[in-house]
């Protein structure tokens, strides 16, 4: 099997410190050795029909589901968690294996 991916889309609360809350959810993906990279952006391009709200796109890769399994459970994920879910007012949570068909330069 092939790398899997959690992809979070995310739609903040209004007044919610969000730089502060990505700079959490980086120290916490920098210690969980099952993560095999990650990146997020913030939308500046999309329509806000299209957008539906979300502003903010996050993409984890693992090598597998087992290391997603593993990264669900880890302490310091489910510790952020916490910190995390509450400053949401709106999410799609995708998890899927890659069907990679065209590989990065």
């Amino acid at each position: 099997m092939g790398s899997f991916n959690h992809y979070v889309l995310v739609k903040f609360k209004d007044g919610v410190a969000v730089e502060e809350l990505i700079q959490g959810l980086e120290k916490m993906v920098s210690g969980i050795d099952q993560v095999k990279s990650f990146e997020w952006g913030k939308d500046i391009e999309s329509h806000d029909m299209l957008r539906q709200g979300f502003t903010h796109a996050f993409l984890m890769t693992f090598n597998g589901k087992e290391e997603f399994n593993a990264f669900q459970t880890h302490p310091n994920h489910v510790e952020f968690s916490g910190v995390f879910s509450p400053a949401i007012e709106k999410i799609v949570v995708l998890d899927f294996p890659s069907n990679l068909v065209k590989a990065p330069a």
